[in-house]
């Protein structure tokens, strides 16, 4: 799969398990081969490639609200939410955001750097009554 082609994660609904392995596969060889060249947060975001790919699988973002506990985390939500081709500017001035950023993606709904947010955030959406809310709070 080419990932400069996904525009949301839509894609993933029609994917079988086989299908995801080998997305897994490609988006670590991406972000290694991306990373290695701008830096950013590698480590943290080749340990939940599944667990992104399995949560974009399973809701509907952004009517379900992913939130991102550890903000830094985030990047394979940013390439399946269509802005693999934006990773040449990772962190560089007018650029791809190391963080969720709202003014991004309307699959970015909250803003967060490190951690201890996504809890509150998501109970004050969850009491709105905004829609499905999931707080990723995984780390490595």
């Amino acid at each position: 799969m080419d990932l400069l082609s996904i525009k949301d994660p839509s894609f993933l609904k029609k994917m079988n398990n086989e299908e995801l392995v080998e997305l897994s596969v490609e988006v670590r060889k991406f972000l290694v081969e991306k990373l290695s060249v701008t830096g950013g947060h590698i480590g943290p975001n080749l340990g939940v490639v599944e667990l992104t790919i399995a949560l974009h699988k399973e809701f509907d973002s952004p009517n379900d609200k992913i939130l991102w506990d550890v903000g830094h985390q985030s990047y394979v939500h940013k390439i399946l939410t269509g802005r693999a081709g934006e990773f040449d500017t990772l962190k560089k001035y007018k650029g791809l955001c190391g963080f969720p950023k709202m003014i991004e993606s309307p699959h970015d709904v909250w803003e967060t750097g490190h951690s201890s947010t996504s809890l509150s955030a998501a109970m004050g959406m969850a009491a709105a009554v905004i829609s499905k809310v999931k707080a990723v709070l995984f780390c490595l």
